[in-house]
């Protein structure tokens, strides 16, 4: 048996040699020492180059051998570019380029600032098609006669505003994998925003509660297939040190179409009795330019990689960096880490993708994690505000017109506060984030529950309650307000990002699907203090699942997070038992500022900070260098001018 392990491993290491992989690389199921390895280290210079020919002959890409020359030895060693020499040396302004993406992290070309413009509009749309019920709540039902406080009639209000959500959770979601196979990153999007302006119309037109339903459960189509696919769009356009910053703006975008839901509802509120049509039908706006945008900008390099169109991947991938240089070191390193990644997944089709979520170990650690990100945006109760905020503002003594003005200003400060997490999404990184938001949320929610107690007389009543629901949204927007679709467009493998993406938001909307439909039976049932304090006690349970199941992935390469989830999900657990919980103790409750942290991970590459500094070191090293070698030059021409004085004498 040993001999035949042996003999394995050897065919395994030959292999990696002719596709110019690194020897005995890590495996991405098992990785027990949490190390994250570059899959092009310590490959000869010669074995290297020789296999970059071999790669841009296969792909049709020969005219940039020499690109491809330099890009591979700037992969292989990304802290030593300056030192190349021979053909491959790199030219002053390619030095300069690549320094400038240490130095200056948010120096990047107008396609990808269009890019992730679009991408934001996308968001938009999702967020004000959210909030176009809120108002219309105050009188669709009445009109459509399912207004009363009936059990049927509550549930039926829940079901229509639900709609959205059941058409997103059961069929949109699941249907990006196969549009994205056929038709790219652009093209579901396209489709997506069709379903996301069509319906919209025919909501505002509905003549009975049915037809309403039937519109909005097609406008979930689109809401599903769209938010499974923006967020992976703009994480695989999006270089590692702002990626995370970059793809929030999802959550960014969709406060802002929030906000412009509650603008929408406020505006609408006086207009007569067809003020719900307006509220529901205004969605439209933000799907226009959508449409109008998304094939102005670059395909996914990785799609088009992952479909085998190289030449077409390499030219997404020089519009979306500074210099072609560039360009061609991510392409040759994502090529690497795939060719790792196909030893593990292999060929599959759409079925044995879902199939895969649960049984490879890498994919099922990156599925547990993405799961617990998303179902904690529903155990976090910021939907009960964002549905239901006019509902329950006027059940706390608000007019219609102060419910809907309240709500403007909860969508108002949630837009605002998402501002700070793009810059600590990827400094503190994803998990800090979300450590730190939820025991907030939920003290801010069970002071909310408790001033729902005082009488509604009392003008104490209504400051308080929507006092502390604006301090929940200040804590939410921050933290597990952008995580979610950022992290889980980043934690799959390439090969089931679509089919993984598909089952997060899928699991984030089935339980908002649940929520929406049985909040208005909550209500009735618990109160609205009630209601608050059970989303304040399952904050807690979100905060414990975070804490043991969702790893970091702040500034790591979409390709280095293979190894990050290669880490069993026992190992981190301990860790964070036994080493971060009493390091947090004692660093944060005793006050022990000598307390150190044995990092979990480690790491070849080097974060953010630590190019910086590696950056520095590296110019001080070099220059350190060339001082010797200027000495050691001038001692050896005074010896041989003292060696020629001697002679002369002699």
């Amino acid at each position: 048996m040993a001999e035949q392990k042996s003999i394995t491993d050897t065919t395994a290491h030959r292999d990696d040699k002719e596709r110019g992989l690194s020897t005995g690389h890590i495996s991405l199921n098992e990785n027990l020492g949490a190390k994250i390895r570059n899959p092009l280290a310590g490959i000869s210079r010669e074995l290297l180059l020789q296999n970059v020919t071999a790669f841009t002959k296969e792909k049709g890409l020969e005219e940039y051998t020499a690109l491809f020359r330099k890009g591979a030895l700037v992969a292989q060693d990304p802290g030593n570019y300056e030192d190349i020499t021979g053909e491959e040396a790199l030219t002053p302004e390619e030095v300069e380029v690549l320094r400038d993406e240490v130095l200056h992290k948010w120096r990047h070309p107008m396609a990808l600032y269009l890019t992730i413009f679009t991408c934001s509009i996308g968001a938009a749309v999702q967020g004000w098609d959210q909030t176009g019920s809120n108002g219309a709540n105050l009188s669709f039902p009445n009109v459509f006669g399912i207004g009363s406080t009936s059990t049927k009639d509550t549930l039926l209000v829940g079901l229509v505003n639900s709609a959205p959500y059941i058409g997103s959770a059961f069929v949109g979601c699941w249907v990006s994998d196969p549009i994205n196979y056929y038709v790219g990153r652009r093209g579901a999007i396209f489709i997506a925003a069709v379903f996301c302006f069509l319906p919209v119309f025919g909501s505002a037109l509905s003549q009975s509660w049915q037809q309403l339903f039937v519109c909005r459960l097609l406008l979930g189509f689109g809401m599903g297939a769209k938010g499974s696919t923006i967020p992976i769009y703009a994480a695989e356009n999006s270089p590692a040190a702002i990626r995370g910053a970059l793809v929030m703006s999802w959550q960014l975008w969709t406060a802002f179409g929030i906000f412009l839901g509650t603008c929408a509802n406020l505006a609408m509120v006086n207009v007569g009795k067809y003020a719900w049509r307006y509220q529901l039908g205004s969605a439209f706006i933000p799907a226009v330019p959508l449409l109008l945008f998304i094939y102005l900008c670059p395909e996914s390099p990785r799609w088009c990689m992952k479909k085998n169109r190289y030449p077409q991947a390499l030219r997404s991938l020089i519009k979306l960096r500074n210099n072609p240089l560039q360009a061609a070191r991510d392409m040759y390193y994502i090529h690497a880490q795939l060719e790792v990644e196909y030893e593990i997944i292999g060929n599959s089709n759409y079925f044995t993708r879902f199939a895969q979520l649960f049984t490879i170990p890498r994919v099922r650690r990156a599925t547990l994690a993405s799961f617990t990100v998303m179902i904690a945006q529903q155990m976090c109760g910021i939907n009960i505000i964002a549905f239901y905020s006019s509902t329950i503002f006027k059940n706390s003594g608000f007019t219609d017109f102060q419910a809907l003005f309240a709500s403007f200003g909860f969508g108002l400060i949630n837009f605002l506060f998402a501002f700070p997490a793009i810059w600590t999404i990827d400094t503190f990184g994803r998990r800090a984030l979300l450590l730190f938001t939820f025991p907030n949320m939920a003290w801010s929610l069970l002071a909310a529950g408790l001033c729902a107690l005082i009488p509604v007389e009392n003008k104490a009543h209504l400051g308080l309650v929507a006092l502390f629901v604006y301090i929940f949204a200040m804590f939410y927007s921050p933290g597990e307000g952008p995580v979610p679709f950022t992290y889980s467009a980043e934690v799959f493998p390439l090969s089931h990002r679509e089919v993984g993406m598909g089952w997060a938001v899928a699991t984030c909307l089935f339980w908002a699907t649940i929520l929406t439909m049985f909040l208005p039976l909550m209500l009735e049932a618990m109160g609205t203090t009630g209601v608050f304090c059970f989303y304040a006690g399952t904050n807690i349970v979100a905060l414990v699942m975070i804490f043991l199941w969702v790893p970091e992935t702040k500034q790591r390469t979409l390709e280095e997070l293979d190894y990050i989830f290669a880490v069993p999900t026992r190992v981190h657990m301990r860790y964070q038992i036994t080493e971060a919980l009493p390091w947090w103790f004692n660093r944060w409750i005793l006050r022990k500022k000598g307390a150190v942290l044995r990092p979990l991970y480690q790491f070849d590459t080097s974060s953010d900070q630590d190019r910086i500094e590696a950056l520095y070191a590296a110019d001080k090293a070099r220059a350190d260098k060339k001082t010797a070698a200027g000495s050691d030059s001038q001692i050896e021409n005074t010896r041989g001018s003292s060696e020629e004085i001697t002679q002369e004498k002699l």
